[in-house]
């Protein structure tokens, strides 16, 4: 049996993971598939210290009209991020409808407090300043409760440290979960962005007080009624874990 005084020996020489959740890939109603704003091609550590694991992950100030930053590359701009993005999943943003739009994607829960329920907005003018967004409505929604998951399998160290009280921080969950987001009626996206016009860009975000987490797509409104061939293509999962 662990003992406080042996538990917390240990802890000086193991890393506690502090909580988080990301977007990792987003497809639109018309096809196409992007990531979140500073989400990197290269797996990212899911235990150890914040620089292995949040590298990538999202963290928006509370209240906040921006796309937040990650401990890789700063704050989150939209030209930069795009690009980026863009150079990271395809030329092809996710492509929406100018009715009945909606986007889908994964999100990627790393630890127990980076988890739902999701909000999702929407910056009409693509540049990632939500202060006039309007508010969207995620129709599949990730587990949780106030951001938290329970892990539902603890091992024996977890217990003890959830016994002494250091397991409040967070535990590993490193799962995907899907989720989809209805684009409000009557929106029209007027931005341009890395040389792409009609853009939108949508904030997803998890109510966790160690966060909020989450992360900003941009997406592209077509100006037709169907999606071509050469825009469709299909949702390929980015694999996050090891």
């Amino acid at each position: 049996m662990y003992t406080p005084s042996i538990i917390i020996g240990f802890l000086t020489l193991s890393p506690l993971v502090v909580a988080h959740g990301k977007i990792a890939v987003v497809t639109g109603n018309l096809g196409g598939n992007g990531t979140a704003l500073g989400i990197k091609g290269a797996v990212v550590a899911d235990t150890g210290s914040n620089s292995k694991t949040e590298l990538d992950t999202t963290v928006f100030d509370i209240g906040s009209n921006n796309c937040g930053q990650t401990e890789a590359a700063g704050r989150n701009k939209a030209e930069s991020g795009v690009t980026k993005s863009m150079a990271l999943s395809g030329s092809t943003l996710p492509q929406i409808s100018t009715d009945n739009a909606s986007i889908s994607g994964t999100f990627h829960i790393v630890t127990s407090d980076g988890a739902g329920p999701l909000t999702a907005m929407v910056d009409t003018t693509g540049k990632g300043d939500f202060s006039n967004a309007v508010k969207a409505v995620v129709t599949t929604q990730i587990p949780g409760k106030k951001g938290n998951i329970r892990k539902s399998k603890q091992t024996r160290w977890e217990r003890a440290m959830r016994s002494i009280g250091l397991m409040k921080r967070a535990s590993n969950i490193n799962e995907d979960y899907p989720f989809s987001v209805d684009i409000p009626a009557g929106t029209t996206c007027t931005g341009t962005v890395a040389g792409q016009s009609n853009v939108c860009m949508v904030k997803v975000v998890n109510p966790s007080n160690a966060g909020p987490f989450g992360g900003c797509v941009a997406v592209q409104q077509s100006t037709g009624t169907n999606a071509t061939a050469s825009v469709r293509r299909n949702l390929k999962p980015m694999k996050l874990s090891v």
